[in-house]
C-alpha cells in the first residue's frame, strides 16, 4: 500500500491560519488535510474545510472524526456531499462514534449498532445513492454522478467498532503509532471485511 502525508490542523481562531497551513502543506506535497469536529471546544469546522478546498486545488478534505451523534446523519451526509462538490471531489469522511464532541456537552457516544446502522445509510446516501431511512425513501439528487465517490473511513479500537470499520468502511483510522498495534487493529478489521465478503486488502490504514 501506498504511503501518503497528511496534516491536522484543529478548526481554531484566526482560522486564516488553519487555512495557510492547508494551503502550504499543499504547497510541499501533502495529500491530506484533516481537521477535528468538536464544535464547542472549537470553532465549527465545515466553513473552515470550505475555505481550504476553495483555496486549494489537490488536497483531499476530512475530520479525524465527526460522528453521527452530535450531527444528525442526513445533515453529515448533506455536508459531506456538498463539499464534494465544492471542492471538486476532494472530500473523504472520517467518522467515529463520537468522543470530545459528545463527552463534552454530556452525552455518550454512540452505541456500535447504531454507529453501523447510520454509517450504512450515510455512505450511500452522501455519494448520491437511494436510502431507506426512518421509514422515508431518500436521496441526494443533486450530488454529481461524474465525481468519484466519497471514502469513508472509521475511527476504532475495540473489536465491534473495528467490525463496523471492515463491514461498511473504506479505511481505519488510528490515532497511535504503536506498529504491533496497528497490526493487530488491521488484522481484525480486516477480518470482519473478509467475512463480509469484502476484499480486506482493500481497506486503508
Amino acid at each position: 500500500m501506498a504511503l501518503s502525508f497528511g496534516l491536522t490542523v484543529r478548526p481554531d481562531r484566526p482560522y486564516q491560519r488553519r487555512v495557510e497551513l492547508m494551503v502550504l502543506a499543499e504547497s510541499h506535497g501533502f495529500e491530506y488535510g484533516w481537521t477535528y469536529d468538536s464544535h464547542v471546544l472549537w470553532q465549527d469546522s465545515f466553513p473552515i474545510l470550505t475555505i481550504a478546498a476553495q483555496a486549494t486545488t489537490t488536497m483531499k478534505f476530512g475530520h479525524q472524526v465527526t460522528n453521527p451523534g452530535t450531527r444528525d446523519p442526513t445533515v453529515l451526509a448533506s455536508l459531506y456531499a456538498t463539499l464534494h462538490d465544492i471542492s471538486d471531489g476532494r472530500m473523504v469522511m472520517g467518522i467515529g462514534r463520537g468522543d470530545s464532541a459528545v463527552r463534552y456537552i454530556g452525552r455518550q457516544p454512540v452505541k456500535v449498532a447504531e454507529f453501523e446502522e447510520a454509517l450504512r445509510m450515510i455512505k450511500p446516501f452522501m455519494n448520491g445513492e437511494e436510502v431507506r431511512w426512518n421509514d422515508k425513501d431518500l436521496q441526494l439528487k443533486w450530488v454529481r454522478p461524474e465525481l468519484p465517490p466519497i471514502e469513508m473511513w472509521v475511527a476504532g479500537y475495540g473489536p465491534k467498532a473495528l467490525g463496523v470499520a471492515g463491514r461498511v468502511g473504506d479505511g481505519v483510522i488510528i490515532q497511535l503509532a504503536d506498529p504491533e498495534i496497528i497490526q493487530w487493529i488491521m488484522g481484525t478489521a480486516r477480518a470482519a471485511a473478509e467475512e463480509a465478503g469484502r476484499d480486506p486488502d482493500a481497506l486503508k490504514c
